[in-house]
């Protein structure tokens, strides 16, 4: 992390020295109105939600209508050049504090969980956005948050206080328009890898239903093939605050991936809780299974518990026992995972965002015998591992991506060298974003 301090001391002689708030003309909160109006005039209403988090851009299109009276919409209307920081809210992964450009067209505000910033007139909206996305990749804006109650809260006088060095506005402009380009060629690449990424994933299951289609099978509800089926408990069972470093293994949504247990968001709970939860025990080879998902994570993809030694499974995620002699829980696990199970959950009537354990266990599923089941998990472990090993060089790639965007952000706003004369490949060399 660049030292801000540091940095502010070396800038060039010719920029100013100052604080963030110099660039601000002002900061005002937003607010989230009340339910559309049939035959009023709404507003789109900015979130969170809808910021473009690596263009750093708001997304309008995708922003809720909201109603807002005349008089309140005067003083939050987001204007071309605006910016929307995200005041309250993140998360352990995605700190609050990110800021995106508005630049229309359309009425709109921000919610209330954010803060509309108006530059001063003498501060590029593009650069000012920059510094904001270079103070994110810092942590300054980190040092700001204040987290209560597991929501994290930007104290945005802090933040504005900080210290920072800045140009005119013409070399504002010249930095803005250089970062544009640049990040432009950044982000193509970024698109390339990740649709790279789909492909192979896309790859993996085309191999997976080939295979199932040249196999003889019997279309039986999901319910043939297992032995029991429980969810995690719910309520105040216990919470995030009751887990430890040590002790009894907690599956939650996180773990369960496509076919794939993701011990990286192991957590725990103390072994004397584990003991009154013991009827929502999780034991290897158990199948794990999302109660929940989203756009890209359909309800229902499952996994194979490994080894957890003691654990139990957490609400909003199923635990399957397989009918021993009957079903492989690999094969089952791969199936949920795949389109095929996709689908098969969605024809039970599910929002895809969520099912219940009537849906999942009424699911009509394509099974073959217990030999072809284990020969197609064989198959489709082997194509997979060459498979992952490419979409993880991917990722590798994204990364490496990602970091480079940040460091050329940070040093072209922060004055470590010279834009006009920069060709954007060599200019983060020994940087830290």
């Amino acid at each position: 992390m660049t030292d801000v301090a540091q940095w502010v001391h070396v800038a060039p002689a010719q920029w100013t020295r100052g604080r963030i708030k110099n660039l601000i003309a002002s900061a005002t909160n937003g607010t989230w109105g009340t339910e559309p109006d049939e035959i009023g005039d709404n507003v789109h209403c900015i979130r969170a939600a809808d910021f473009d988090r690596n263009k750093r851009r708001a997304k309008i299109n995708q922003a809720p209508l909201r109603s807002v009276d005349a008089s309140s919409f005067r003083n939050h209307q987001l204007k071309p050049g605006d910016l929307v920081l995200e005041k309250s809210g993140g998360g352990e992964k995605q700190p609050v504090g990110m800021a995106v450009l508005f630049e229309g067209p359309g009425k709109a505000v921000c919610s209330n969980f954010c803060a509309r910033i108006s530059p001063e007139r003498d501060a590029d909206p593009r650069f000012l956005t920059y510094v904001f996305a270079a103070a994110y990749g810092q942590g300054l804006i980190q040092s700001a948050i204040k987290q209560t109650t597991g929501i994290q809260n930007l104290d945005a006088g802090a933040f504005f206080s900080a210290s920072w060095a800045y140009p005119g506005l013409d070399d504002q402009r010249r930095i803005a328009d250089f970062l544009d380009a640049e990040t432009a060629h950044v982000d193509r690449a970024t698109h390339l890898r990740n649709r790279q990424k789909e492909l192979l994933s896309l790859r993996r299951w085309a191999h997976f239903q080939d295979a199932l289609d040249a196999t003889p099978t019997e279309i039986i509800p999901l319910r043939r093939v297992i032995r029991s089926v429980i969810d995690g408990p719910f309520g105040s069972a216990f919470s995030s605050a009751d887990y430890t470093l040590e002790g009894a293994a907690v599956v939650r949504l996180g773990n369960i991936g496509f076919a794939d247990y993701k011990v990286s968001e192991q957590a725990r709970i103390p072994m004397g809780l584990y003991a009154k939860l013991r009827y929502h025990e999780v034991k290897a080879g158990d199948v794990l299974i999302a109660a929940l998902g989203d756009a890209r994570n359909h309800a229902g993809r499952a996994c194979v518990a490994p080894d957890l030694g003691p654990a139990i499974v957490k609400g909003k995620c199923f635990r399957a026992r397989i009918e021993e002699g009957v079903a492989d829980s690999e094969f089952i696990a791969l199936l949920l995972s795949s389109p095929i199970g996709a689908s098969a959950v969605e024809g039970r009537g599910s929002t895809r965002s969520m099912i219940n354990l009537e849906i999942l266990k009424s699911a009509l599923l394509p099974v073959p015998s217990l030999g072809e089941q284990q020969r197609l998990a064989a198959d489709h472990r082997r194509i997979w591992g060459r498979t992952a090993a490419a979409i993880a060089a991917c990722e590798r790639q994204l990364s490496l991506l990602a970091e480079r965007r940040q460091a050329l952000i940070t040093a072209a706003v922060t004055g470590q060298f010279d834009v006009s004369t920069a060709s954007g490949r060599n200019v983060t060399d020994g940087v830290h974003a």
